[in-house]
């Protein structure tokens, strides 16, 4: 007799499960169960249930539905499932971990009540035969789930096992890179030196921390030893090196340190300790700018010259108008952790920029910038446009606008590009400088095979167009930077960048000789 009774409650048990079973099958996965307060919540808006006592009480179960006989056993036989007021089961809603519990727990009710009392025909043989039937044709399911639920256990125990920390992610990145000057002859009348082949490495080592999910502390700890060669100007830079005339180290700094969190549901603030970027503050809508790491390998083909004339350390803002709008402002000084006389964070240098980011579609964006800076010269372009008013000796500011768009014309072919305008004035002598830079590029993603990117890039690094400023010279013809590089996915951790820089006319100056620059890149992601 205790055999039999212990046969009735696994039935009950089994014809339950089977029909959690197949919604757990349809869903892939039972839905996270929710917080006491976020099932109150569940419960004040959900219709009560009420308990049926025919299956035909049920509008929206048919015969030839699939569980309809399981449904009319634990109905008619049992009494211990609930349909709803309008008199609805809603077999294809999704079960949560709860609704679970307590169906099983009625059905175990029930049988408790019926093995107490024991005044009834409780269960026949067809019960019996039905129930093995269901369980062998069943069977390939619950081995499929009972699989899923060890994988699952096993993989969240090596995470926590080996999980670095609850809060904080660790990656990095190590670029290393070949280059040489390919063609080097006179520019500006000297002899271009820097004529060996270099070897260098850019280390990075990033913490991103979250405290709410919602915010991210990021900490950056870099080595870089890769120095631009002295080709007498400051055109052909590369990204990833130091900035020309300073030399790279082996020495571990702290390298960019930021925090960013929430202001509504729209708005994003970011707080920039050091090191700060245009890629920190907004988008700068260019294919090729990953940073030195991927995409384009000089500086002026990685953004708009215009976007280095902003600090490294201050304010972001960021704040979006639905999807296809978002509106940019930053204030970032070079000078704000100096406390001595004309530096701080507002007496200072400085680069203050307002853009608005405009992206019709998911393959079209337009950038409208506008940057006002103080004292920040720029990083790439002529020497006119980048060292001669520094040199000059004069304090300035400088008002610069640019523009800046991609269009994806297929999925394999992106053509972009930007326009730059500086007007510098000079706040002592008087005087103004006017500089003007602009390029097209070509961009062909998953070229050869998915993850791959080549890119052109042809333009006019910063010249100076005009300038009434003592020492400042007007550059006297025009220079064009030409780059093609070859992004080559090597694996999801190793890409391979060859790339060549060509400059007719170095430093605006017919009289120099071409300079061709070629490098390459290998970056290794973990």
């Amino acid at each position: 007799m205790q055999k039999f009774w212990t046969y009735l409650i696994a039935s009950s048990t089994v014809v339950s499960g089977i029909l959690c079973m197949n919604v757990v099958a349809r869903a892939e996965a039972l839905p996270v169960p929710a917080t006491n307060s976020e099932q109150q919540v569940n419960n004040s808006q959900e219709e009560t249930v009420s308990q049926v006592t025919s299956v035909s009480q049920l509008s929206d179960v048919q015969p030839n539905d699939w569980a309809f006989q399981a449904l009319q056993s634990l109905v008619e036989r049992y009494g211990c499932i609930a349909g709803y007021p309008n008199g609805t089961f809603r077999g294809n809603r999704a079960l949560s971990r709860y609704e679970f519990a307590a169906g099983l727990n009625a059905c175990l009710d029930r049988v408790n009540e019926l093995i107490a009392t024991a005044t009834a025909d409780l269960t026949t043989k067809q019960d019996l035969a039905t129930i093995q039937k269901l369980q062998e044709q069943f069977s390939t399911e619950l081995v499929t789930l009972r699989g899923r639920v060890d994988t699952v256990e096993a993989k969240t125990a090596e995470l926590e096992a080996n999980q670095f920390s609850t809060t904080t992610k660790l990656q990095g990145q190590v670029v290393a890179v070949v280059s040489d000057v390919l063609k080097n002859k006179k520019v500006n009348s000297e002899e271009i030196t820097d004529k060996n082949t270099t070897l260098g490495t850019r280390t990075r080592l990033e913490l991103v921390s979250s405290f709410t999910g919602k915010d991210t502390l990021f900490t950056r700890i870099q080595s870089n030893n890769i120095n631009n060669p002295d080709i007498k100007t400051k055109e052909g830079n590369l990204f990833f090196a130091n900035l020309p005339g300073t030399t790279g180290t082996n020495d571990v700094t702290i390298d960019a340190l930021w925090y960013a969190f929430p202001l509504g549901k729209n708005t994003q603030v970011k707080l920039i300790a050091n090191a700060g970027a245009a890629d920190d503050v907004t988008s700068t809508v260019n294919l090729f700018d990953g940073d030195g790491a991927f995409g384009a390998v000089s500086t002026f083909g990685t953004r708009n010259p215009i976007y280095g004339q902003l600090g490294d350390k201050g304010i972001a803002v960021n704040h979006q108008f639905g999807d296809k709008i978002a509106l940019s402002l930053g204030y970032l000084s070079s000078t704000a952790n100096d406390p001595t006389p004309g530096n701080g964070l507002f007496d200072g240098n400085y680069g203050a920029l307002a853009q608005l980011t405009v992206k019709p579609s998911d393959r079209i964006s337009l950038g409208l910038t506008y940057i006002n800076s103080y004292n920040q010269p720029l990083l790439t372009g002529s020497n006119a446009a980048t060292s001669d008013i520094v040199l000059s000796d004069e304090n300035f500011s400088s008002n610069s606008y640019g523009v800046q768009a991609s269009l994806g014309i297929s999925k394999k072919f992106v053509l972009g590009g930007w326009a730059g305008y500086t007007n510098s004035k000079v706040l002592t002598t008087k005087g103004e400088v006017d500089t003007f830079n602009y390029a097209v590029t070509l961009g062909f993603p998953d070229l050869g095979k998915k993850g791959n990117l080549a890119g052109v890039i042809v333009g006019m690094e910063p010249k100076v167009t005009s300038s009434n400023v003592v020492g400042v010279t007007k550059d006297p013809n025009t220079s064009y930077h030409i780059e093609g590089f070859y992004q080559y996915k090597l694996s999801d951790n190793i890409t391979l960048t060859p790339a060549v820089i060509w400059l007719t006319a170095p430093d605006h100056n017919d009289n120099n000789d071409n300079v061709v620059i070629g490098a390459l890149r290998t970056t290794f992601s973990f």
